[in-house]
């Protein structure tokens, strides 16, 4: 069964943190890599971090140097973890596999993040 389950977003004032979790099953687990992907209001679905099987980390954009992802390979989870937010990080936050067909393959729900200024 094909499952992506994202969490821990919320409403949070410029300057605090939230940390993201994901569950996904093996099958979506066990790819090349895994990642958060931004969609902010009005805009594209837009990678912001992923993370390789071996641990090997990147970012994207306004995620550079600020965010934070990491992995449980015993669980299938992923993390992000978010500190100084900005009103920009706004929007919601799915994880999923890297690369990713947009408009073909399956996706989660995601997790809802509102920074307000």
């Amino acid at each position: 069964q094909v499952q992506l389950v994202e969490s821990g977003g919320g409403l949070v004032q410029a300057g605090g943190s939230l940390r993201l979790s994901c569950a996904a099953s093996g099958s979506i687990f066990n790819s090349l890599a895994m990642g958060w992907y931004h969609k902010a209001p009005g805009k594209q679905r837009e990678l912001v971090a992923l993370i390789y099987k071996n641990g090997v980390t990147n970012y994207f954009g306004s995620a550079m140097g600020r965010f934070s992802i990491s992995r449980d390979n015993a669980k299938n989870a992923v993390y992000l973890q978010m500190p100084s937010l900005k009103p920009e990080d706004t929007g919601v936050y799915y994880c999923n596999k890297v690369p990713v067909r947009e408009d073909m393959d399956y996706w989660g729900k995601g997790t809802p993040v509102n920074v307000s200024s």
